[in-house]
């Protein structure tokens, strides 16, 4: 993993890491820097980006973050946990139609809202070059991860003869997922909160079975 620490300034981050007093809120911070990521994507964030945003000094991001990959990490964790979890109350919906509507209502929720556009996701992945594949591959693994989930409850909904014959779950879940991208990239490039409603209201006319 790179570092971005020079040498002028491990004497300042040791001393901080000996116990210093952070002089900032080590959650507003990640919420911060969240932002930039989002707006900007991984190489786009640049540490002056960051510190700026954080309201605070480099060292000091070293010393309670570690590195800008470290940090990126973080943010994801973050990402995932506050700003996804409309995911988890999708995935127990009782129907496979309940479930398209929740995850297709929750990312709407969001774009709508006070956050940036777009998906963190999707824009670090585009994004990222050779040179950050750690980056990219954890974005990857963790959009693998759930797409696994919505597979899964949609082969459940398959068993149970909540899809239409002829619909494949693996097919389904796809489908389902393009449309949340789009939706994603839609925002970002500046569709109105009625275009976005209106692109979901058609997503569920269309949507198969009950």
């Amino acid at each position: 993993m790179k570092s971005y620490i020079s040498n002028g300034m491990e004497a300042d981050v040791a001393i901080a890491v000996r116990g210093r007093p952070r002089e900032f809120c080590v959650d507003a911070a990640l919420s911060a820097a969240l932002r930039v990521f989002w707006t900007k994507g991984f190489e786009g964030a640049s540490l002056t980006d960051l510190t700026e945003a954080m309201g605070i000094t480099r060292p000091s991001l070293y010393a309670a973050f570690g590195n800008k990959e470290a940090l990126f990490h973080k943010a994801l964790d973050l990402y995932e946990r506050d700003k996804m979890a409309y995911v988890r109350a999708a995935l127990e919906a009782p129907t496979a139609r309940g479930v398209a509507e929740r995850f297709l209502r929750g990312a709407l929720a969001m774009q709508a809202g006070s956050d940036p556009k777009g998906c963190l996701s999707v824009i670090s992945t585009v994004v990222c070059s050779g040179q950050d594949s750690s980056i990219k591959a954890d974005v990857l693994a963790r959009g693998a991860f759930s797409s696994a989930a919505m597979l899964k409850r949609f082969e459940q909904a398959k068993a149970d003869g909540d899809l239409p014959e002829g619909v494949e779950p693996a097919a389904i879940s796809r489908y389902l997922l393009a449309v949340m991208q789009g939706l994603a990239v839609q925002a970002g490039s500046g569709a109105t909160a009625e275009e976005l409603e209106r692109l979901v209201d058609t997503t569920l006319i269309l949507w198969p079975g009950r």
